[in-house]
This record gives C-alpha cells, sequence and structure tokens, in this order.
C-alpha cells in the first residue's frame, strides 16, 4: 500500500506531477469537523464585526420589553462591549442554555418562521459571540429577589475564576439584563487584525444604535465610550421621531422633513416614513429602512427612491429617507442572511414602485398652496406704468448668449397722456394709493393663497427630461455650493441688480439680475405642468394688453423698424396664443378664456409677484421669441421669456424736487422697498435651497471682491472691504 501523502512540506515547495497523480487516485476521506471548528465557522459568518454583536444584543434587548439601552464601547467594542437594558430579564433555569446554539423563546417549529414578528428567532447571537469572546450575563427578572451573574465561554457555562462553580452566582443588580463582551476576536487573530482603526467601528456602532433610536419610538437610548462622560447619542423614551431625527443626523435634516404613507390590502403591506423635500440635498443618500421593524439594507428600494428624487434635486445631490415597511409576515422571508441584513418579499418591485409614487406625489405638493385667488392684481406691491417719458428702448431678447440686455426700463415716470396697463383695473377692486383716475399705482392689504383643487402631475415629457439633464450638465459645482451656504449682506444697488453675499470668509458681489434668470428657468423647468397661479379678476383683455405692448414697441424701433401695422401684429400673435391656449393652461397654467381674456399666469415662487408692468410686454416677446413649431424649443424659448418676465425689474433712481412728481417719487420708493424685502427674505432663500448654479453665472454673474480670512479678526479692515464694495 503506498504510504500518504506528505502534507507539511514548506510553503511554496514545487510538487511533482507524480505526487500530484498520486493525491489524485488517492482522494482523502471525508470527516466530520470538530464541533469547536464549526463553532467558530458559525460564529463568523454572523459576527462579522463588533458592530453585528451589539446589532444583536440590541434586538434581543429591544425584543425583552426594555424601554431604555444604555451602551458602553471600548476600542471600537474589540475591548469592551456593554449593553444594559430593563427589559424583563433571563430565568436563572435558562441561563445554563442561554449560550448554546438554537436555544430560543420565539420558535417552536419550522412554520413560525412564517409567522415570525421579532427581532431574533434563531437562537444563534449569544453563541456565536461566546465562542469568539468572553461573555458575562447579569440579569434579575421581576419576580426575582436577587440578580444573577453567569460567564461563558464556548456556548457553555464557565467560572468566574479556576476552582471556582460554574454556576450562576447571585449578584446586587437592577430589574433587566446587562450583557458584557470582551476581547471579541480574541481567538481568531487573523479576524481581529483585519481592524484597523477603533474610531472607524466606533463610527459603525453609532450608525447601528442611531438606526434604532429613530425607529423604536418608546425606547431610550444611550450610547459612549468607555472612560468618557459625556454620551456620544443620546434620545429619550419620550422623544418623537422628529426628535430623534434632529439629535442623530441634526437640524439641516430635521427641519425639512416631510412625512409620508402608503399602504395596500391587495399587497398586505404598510409603510410609513419621513423623508427630505426638495430643499435638502447632500452628496451621499442616507437610507434609514426597516422591514417589519428589522433594520435591514435594499439596493432595489435605495435605487428607486434615488431615481424618485432625481426629478427633484440637482445632479449629484442626494435625499435622506426613512422607512418603515409593515408586511404580512406570511410574504417575507427573513431567513436568508445570516446577519438577517437582507430580507426577500413578495412584490418587492410593485410594493417600491408603490412607496416611491406615493413619495414623488408628497414632494410635488409640497408647494401645493400657490394659487393666488384674491382680487387685486399684484397684492402687497405697487403696479407700475410703461415708461414713455425717456427715450424709448426697443425690445431685445434676453436669452442666454443674446447681445443686449433684457428690456426693463419700466418703472419709471409717466406722462398723463400714456396708455397703461393700469387703466383696464376696475377701482371697485382694488385698492388705490394716489390716483382717481385709475392711472395711479394699486396696492393690496396682504397677498392671499389658497390651495389648489388640481392634483399634481408627474412630468413624463422626455423633452423636459433632457432639458433638466442639460442644466445638471453644466452645474458649477463650486458656486453651487457658494450659493447654497451663502450669507445674504444686502443689495448695492438696485439700478443694476447688485447685492453683495458670503462665503465663508469671501465675500462675493452678484448680479442678482442674472442669476434670478436662470433661477426662475430651473424653477419651471423643476415644476413643469405643476405651476400655480396667479388670477385676475376680472380677467384682462388680451388683445388689449398685446396692443398696449405694439404700440410701445413700435414707439421705440422709430424710424428704423416701426413701419409695422399694429393691428396686424395684435392679431397675429393673439391667435398664436388663443389657438394653443389649452396646451397653455395644461403646461403652464397660463389660462385664456373662450372670449380671449386672460384669467391667469403662472405663480413660480411663493411670496414673490413679478412686475405686472412687464406683462404686455411679455406676452407680445410670445410671439416671435418662442418657437412653436418644436417641442423642445418650445419649451425651452417659452420658459426662458417666462423667467425674463419674473426677474425684478430695474429701478431708476428717484426724480429730484425739481421734477415736481413726489407722489410718484413716494410710489417708487414703496416699490423699492418691496422689492428689496422680495430679494432679501425670499429669493435668495430660494437660491440657498434649489438653485443650480450653472457655468454661464461664472460670466458676470458673481464675482469675488474680497477674502476676509486675513483680516477676520480685525473689525476695522472689516468695515473697510465692505464699506469699498458698497460705495
Amino acid at each position: 500500500m503506498d504510504e500518504p501523502m506528505e502534507m507539511d512540506s514548506p510553503r511554496g515547495t514545487k510538487r511533482k506531477a507524480s505526487d500530484l497523480s498520486a493525491e489524485a487516485a488517492a482522494p482523502r476521506r471525508i470527516k466530520a469537523l470538530d464541533p469547536d471548528v464549526v463553532n467558530k465557522i458559525a460564529a463568523g459568518e454572523i459576527i462579522v464585526a463588533p458592530v453585528h454583536a451589539l446589532k444583536e444584543l440590541i434586538e434581543n434587548a429591544v425584543d425583552a420589553g426594555s424601554t431604555s439601552l444604555e451602551i458602553l464601547v471600548k476600542e471600537g467594542g474589540l475591548k469592551l462591549l456593554q449593553i444594559t437594558d430593563n427589559g424583563h430579564g433571563i430565568n436563572k433555569e435558562d441561563l445554563p442554555i442561554l449560550c448554546e446554539r438554537f436555544t430560543t423563546s420565539k420558535l417552536k417549529s419550522f412554520e413560525d418562521l412564517t409567522s415570525i414578528g421579532t427581532y431574533g428567532f434563531r437562537g444563534e447571537a449569544l453563541a456565536s459571540i461566546s465562542h469568539i469572546a468572553h461573555l458575562t450575563v447579569t440579569t434579575k427578572t421581576k419576580d426575582s429577589s436577587v440578580a444573577y451573574k453567569a460567564h461563558y465561554n464556548s456556548g457553555a457555562l464557565v467560572p468566574a475564576k479556576p476552582g471556582q462553580s460554574a454556576d450562576p452566582k447571585p449578584t446586587a443588580g437592577r430589574p433587566g439584563t446587562q450583557i458584557t463582551v470582551e476581547d471579541l476576536f480574541y481567538n481568531v487573530p487573523t479576524r481581529r487584525r483585519a481592524f484597523r482603526s477603533p474610531s472607524e467601528e466606533y463610527n459603525k456602532i453609532l450608525d447601528v444604535v442611531g438606526r434604532y433610536a429613530v425607529h423604536c419610538e418608546g425606547v431610550a437610548f444611550s450610547c459612549k465610550k468607555h472612560g468618557e462622560s459625556s454620551t456620544t447619542i443620546s434620545t429619550q423614551s419620550s422623544a418623537t421621531t422628529i426628535d430623534r431625527i434632529r439629535q442623530i443626523h441634526g437640524s439641516a435634516v430635521a427641519n425639512e422633513l416631510i412625512q409620508f404613507e402608503s399602504a395596500d390590502r391587495t399587497f398586505h403591506f404598510k409603510a410609513q416614513g419621513w423623508t427630505t423635500n426638495a430643499n435638502y440635498h447632500v452628496k451621499k443618500m442616507t437610507l434609514l429602512l426597516f422591514i417589519n421593524h428589522r433594520s435591514v439594507d435594499s439596493s432595489n428600494i435605495r435605487k428607486a427612491i434615488e431615481q424618485t428624487y432625481s426629478a427633484f434635486l440637482p445632479k449629484g445631490g442626494h435625499p435622506f429617507t426613512y422607512l418603515s415597511l409593515e408586511i404580512d409576515p406570511e410574504c417575507v422571508d427573513v431567513n436568508v442572511h445570516p446577519t438577517k441584513r437582507e430580507v426577500n418579499f413578495l412584490r418587492e418591485d410593485e410594493i417600491t414602485e408603490m412607496i416611491c409614487n406615493d413619495i414623488r406625489n408628497k414632494l410635488a405638493s409640497v408647494d401645493k398652496s400657490r394659487t393666488f385667488m384674491t382680487q387685486t392684481l399684484l397684492p402687497g406691491a405697487m403696479i407700475p406704468t410703461i415708461d414713455t417719458t425717456s427715450e424709448p428702448k426697443p425690445i431685445t431678447d434676453s436669452r442666454p448668449g443674446a447681445s443686449s440686455k433684457p428690456y426693463e426700463n419700466n418703472l419709471v415716470r409717466t406722462d398723463s397722456k400714456a396708455r397703461k396697463i393700469t387703466s383696464m383695473l376696475q377701482m371697485g377692486t382694488t385698492k388705490s394709493t394716489g390716483d382717481t383716475n385709475g392711472q395711479g399705482l394699486v396696492t393690496s392689504l396682504e397677498n392671499d393663497y389658497e390651495n389648489s383643487e388640481r392634483e399634481a402631475v408627474t412630468c413624463r415629457l422626455m423633452t423636459v427630461k433632457q432639458l433638466r439633464a442639460e442644466v445638471r450638465d453644466e452645474m458649477h459645482n463650486g458656486l453651487t455650493e457658494i450659493f447654497a451656504g451663502h450669507t445674504f449682506v444686502g443689495i448695492i444697488d438696485e439700478r443694476r441688480r447688485i447685492a453683495a453675499i458670503q462665503g465663508g470668509v469671501k465675500l462675493y458681489i452678484v448680479d442678482y439680475g442674472m442669476v434670478c434668470n436662470e433661477f426662475f428657468y430651473q424653477v419651471g423647468l423643476t415644476d413643469f405642468g405643476n405651476f400655480g397661479a396667479i388670477r385676475f379678476d376680472p380677467a384682462l383683455s388680451l388683445r388689449e394688453l398685446l396692443t398696449i405692448a405694439a404700440e410701445h414697441e413700435k414707439a421705440a424701433s422709430g424710424a428704423e423698424g416701426g413701419d409695422f401695422v399694429i393691428e396686424e401684429v395684435v392679431e397675429l400673435i393673439y391667435q398664436q396664443l388663443v389657438d394653443r391656449k389649452d396646451m397653455l393652461k395644461e403646461y403652464f397654467t397660463l389660462e385664456i378664456s373662450d372670449e380671449g381674456d386672460l384669467i391667469s399666469i403662472p405663480l413660480l415662487l411663493k411670496g414673490y409677484t413679478p412686475s405686472l408692468a412687464k406683462l404686455p410686454q411679455f406676452l407680445l416677446r410670445l410671439g416671435p421669441h418662442v418657437n412653436w413649431t418644436s417641442e423642445k424649443e418650445c419649451f425651452d424659448t417659452f420658459l426662458r421669456e417666462l423667467a425674463s418676465f419674473y426677474v425684478p425689474e430695474q429701478l431708476p433712481p428717484s426724480p429730484g424736487p425739481e421734477d415736481g412728481e413726489e407722489e410718484l417719487d413716494q410710489n417708487i420708493k414703496l416699490r423699492r422697498e418691496q422689492i428689496n424685502r422680495a430679494v432679501e427674505d425670499v429669493l435668495f432663500p430660494s437660491f440657498r435651497a434649489r438653485l443650480v448654479a450653472t457655468k454661464t453665472l461664472m460670466k458676470g454673474g458673481i464675482v469675488e471682491v474680497a477674502d476676509l480670512k486675513d483680516f477676520a479678526k480685525d473689525d476695522g479692515l472689516q468695515r473697510r472691504a465692505l464699506k469699498s464694495v458698497w460705495c
């Protein structure tokens, strides 16, 4: 008989072909592994890192009815991992088999897996831990007069010191259970050497503790490092879900949360949670996912939620979402992963799609209260008139790349012979200031908003998605971050529309007219088909509005271009708009009645209404400056014109006393105050929340003028730097 092959040859020694053939001819016999090896292999599958051991212990504590959990960690959990709860405790009679494999109080038969409603159920956690660490359990039930302390090794009771009995010892203790895990992986040196940083392991522990602290309502959590007096995480049992998110993830997240719910009897599920709105976005998504109250991960659900937010957030932006999903236990297979990190459930795609649809509808309805229903044309602001005393200026193209600036010389002095948009107002429906013949400036006491009954729609037009993608591709990351974290300093020049902001230690001047143009274009793309409405009561004659603009255009064109017939131009553009009134109403909330009256125009931003003196010119430009023959170009050019209409008008210098128009001076002063208030309180906060700063804004939209880093502590230098900008 051949001798058995030598197995202890030096590593790297080449074996002869004859040795290999002999090995193949005489296969090794199959033998049962040593039980100790089996248990260590099983333990390595379940307890991969200290965080997995803690997760099992937290779940056991919550299953025990605990309302308070205290967690103590040393060296990332490798040296010490201790959890103390106030649950119902463990009976003394159960302690001898507590750490044996597959000992549990939650399963009796295999069929029980189809209706399992607890965190743990297989009885492997403590057994696995006892094979790779020194485990101590101190427990007291409410009926016991004392607590009992037991030590475990490799699944069995062991004495605390050599020569002593291994039986549990009575000791002082409070109701509940304290589990202490020391020297994790002490007998698996390869696994222990794989952990490079205790702080990294501690951060993983904080992540798991934070997840359960958010989800387990009515349970107090605290977690701290050994030897430190302050806790890293601390939540009270009475804290609400939002309070828990605020304490763990910060106010920036908690302040932007919206609640959502989803349910369906056919698919036997119910979901609820909190997610951030479009004002919040970070570079990496945070998903707290619980299925039947077990913290799990699902790449499918994660991708679906991120896809849902792609229509609401800028490129590279991700949300924070907490989702608790309850499914009929018979539809869930919880026993598919050793650490129970993943679960499988029936109809996963359908359930995920329903949840994402509800989240999408919730996001779309956040700004649903945007319909303007008061009788005044411009609530909270005055209606200026078109200038006829200054030198006429032709209407120019305000789209990016155009050579000349937008037409905005609107809010200036007028003469009594000029035809004005205010002549179309009925004095019985507005409050008038300083005029009795319908030619003055109109104000309202306050803005009046009502909820629109119109359901939010999901835009599925590929052309709109392409335009959104083009904006994302043009995003300037650094500039977007500046606007997202800026501090508003003040308006420098209302005529040139220049303001100052501070980003970090740097001071910038911003052309807020140019930024507004890009911002409102992006709002038009983001809210496409879901605009609010500024309603006119009574409706305005579309023909008269176009006539006002055409007359001014003819005067501005002078001898070179003023030979067109006003009636023909008005009729041509009027027919273009009336023929497309259904499309304009559906997509842009620009509503025209069958009689040819203008009923409403789009409301892009709650709290801000554009200058209605620009309304005639806006409507007139929709004729020649919108490409009505191509869908993508139509949407693009229309939204560009709408954005230009929404840009705050340039304000002229106040007229001097020699002009003899003190009353109009006062009205312009009021308008200046209103615009300044809107710029500071509405527009720039909206830039911070929603603006995707594009590369085109680098060309004059924002300019760095000072770096305060070198003199941040010198108030005199700082004041002089700010003064130089303002002057």
